[in-house]
């Protein structure tokens, strides 16, 4: 495939990149981070950035912020050079990253946090608090944000603090903000007002650096890709002319797809296979009304829904992190003590959160630490915890689950978040679970780790045990034996293997589609 990775020309009718980095190599130690990487974005366009966790695009992203210093290479901005390391107003005005995990202070107002540091001026530097608040009407109303500037910024949807941390850079004057996995948090309503709102933007001249993991996400959005493979730039394409498989390729080196796992094999749950899960009737205020659910011995069930549907909640719940106000879960003939975390390990429940990053892990702590959390009472006697039993426990699960880390020592946070995630992973399965719950267990992965991952928890089910997989994600349910689809707090429809994409995101809508099998037309409370 041809590269297009050109220089781009300069002069009349052809103003410089917004953005440039040529030759770019970072290492850290013996780590090779970047080799001679790099990237050039135009003003007014939407530019993916693709790659494998570890390709070295949160690397190129900390060169492009000015956070890191390559050891080679150029970075010029508009033309002109980037400006010195820790200059931070001058850096502010050319160059925002906006987070996956967002860095609004939600203990102040939108306002606040709008002109952070810049509340006040004139020599008394008094914050006039009237005049902040009309400042930042103009400022939202400038860029069609609909926020209201007096609401505290916690209480703001995951959207809306994007919209507002897009706001607070443009002020700074910055015409080029790299956006880091902005979806990964927002259902198909909020990804499709994100997207209006970037196109809007694009028109008045404001470029875009767009991560994702969610391929389908860059032909939706982006005119240009840019893959980073090994550290290292593999291509730069027009989206167009770029097929899906094409892109997986780039990013693997190899022929690669996603393959739903579920798809041409025998069913392993049989009519006399037992009921590993059961949820019957449960209530969870503000999520659920006597929802009934159950999974059987050898059968992953697909628990799906947007942000709003309650599925997350119902996950968490059998897990034991949500107190029920009516209904019964059971794990392998087991109650589980609704809110009591405690009681569902005992019953049997192995978690793979949501949040790695808030939920699953402890950032300063080892690999090794973290893959043994949930098994402490195995290494050591009398409450102790062994060093040498926790390395060979560790070992183990670095092999079973092919944890990419220099050692069981290495600090999880060194890791990639494919490899985060895995060790996530471990650390459910290190109580070999009769009942796995993985909660959009493949967010923020690449495509490799994200097949990876669906595979093992396949091999979970397969060896008699079960597995609920809550996620709208299609690809995480397309591993799934059947389906079942919650709107508002309710199962509305189920789906066995085979089912049409449209009809799920259809019913994850709560919009009719043909073929839509729901509990009134044929299933039981347990969603069978």
């Amino acid at each position: 495939m041809a590269d297009t990775a050109t220089a781009p020309a300069t002069g009349p009718g052809h103003p410089a990149p917004v953005a440039e980095a040529t030759g770019i190599t970072k290492r850290f130690g013996a780590t090779v981070a970047l080799r001679d990487a790099r990237i050039s974005v135009a003003a007014g366009e939407s530019h993916a950035l693709v790659g494998r966790n570890g390709a070295g695009k949160s690397t190129l992203v900390s060169v492009l912020t000015g956070l890191q210093r390559p050891d080679t290479g150029s970075l010029r901005f508009s033309g002109a050079p980037a400006p010195a390391l820790g200059d931070i107003d001058a850096w502010r005005s050319r160059v925002a990253c906006v987070y996956q995990h967002s860095t609004v202070i939600g203990d102040l107002t939108v306002a606040e946090n709008l002109f952070l540091n810049r509340q006040s001026a004139g020599p008394l530097r008094r914050i006039r608090w009237k005049q902040l608040r009309v400042r930042a009407e103009e400022l939202l109303g400038e860029y069609g944000v609909e926020v209201d500037p007096a609401a505290r910024a916690k209480d703001l949807t995951v959207e809306q603090r994007q919209f507002v941390e897009i706001a607070r850079a443009l002020s700074f004057g910055a015409r080029f903000i790299i956006l880091d996995e902005p979806t990964a948090k927002l259902d198909a309503r909020g990804i499709g007002r994100l997207f209006d709102k970037l196109r809007d933007l694009q028109e008045q001249g404001v470029a875009f650096l767009f991560i994702s993991h969610h391929l389908q996400e860059v032909y939706d959005l982006c005119s240009t890709v840019t893959v980073y493979r090994d550290a290292a730039h593999v291509l730069t394409a027009p989206v167009a002319e770029l097929g899906h498989q094409a892109l997986v390729e780039a990013m693997t080196g190899e022929s690669a797809s996603v393959t739903p796992v579920a798809e041409g094999r025998a069913p392993a749950v049989t009519a006399d296979s037992a009921e590993l899960l059961t949820i019957d009737a449960l209530t969870l205020p503000g999520a659920c009304e006597e929802l009934s659910l159950s999974v059987r011995s050898g059968e992953v069930v697909g628990l799906a829904g947007s942000a709003a549907s309650g599925n997350v909640q119902v996950g968490e719940a059998v897990a034991g992190l949500h107190r029920a106000r009516g209904g019964r879960i059971s794990a392998g003939g087991r109650t589980v003590r609704t809110g009591s975390v405690p009681s569902a390990l005992a019953a049997g429940v192995g978690l793979v959160p949501e949040d790695r990053h808030l939920q699953g892990l402890v950032n300063d702590r080892s690999v090794a630490e973290n893959a043994t959390l949930t098994v402490t009472d195995q290494l050591g006697p009398f409450g102790t915890v062994l060093p040498s039993r926790t390395k060979v426990f560790a070992q183990r699960m670095i092999r079973d689950l092919d944890i990419k880390t220099p050692g069981a020592a290495t600090p999880v946070s060194a890791l990639s978040g494919g490899n985060q995630q895995k060790v996530v992973v471990a650390r459910a399965l290190a109580t070999d679970p009769h009942v796995l719950v993985a909660i959009r267990p493949t967010n923020g992965v690449d495509v490799k780790s994200k097949e990876f991952l669906l595979g093992r928890i396949r091999q979970v089910a397969d060896s008699g045990k079960a597995a609920l997989i809550v996620s709208d994600e299609l690809d995480d349910l397309k591993v799934c034996d059947r389906v079942v689809v919650m709107f508002h707090g309710r199962v509305v429809a189920e789906f066995p293997r085979g089912w049409k994409d449209e009809d799920v995101v259809a019913a994850i809508e709560g919009v009719a589609a043909p073929g839509t099998a729901s509990p009134a037309s044929g299933t039981d409370k347990h969603g069978r």
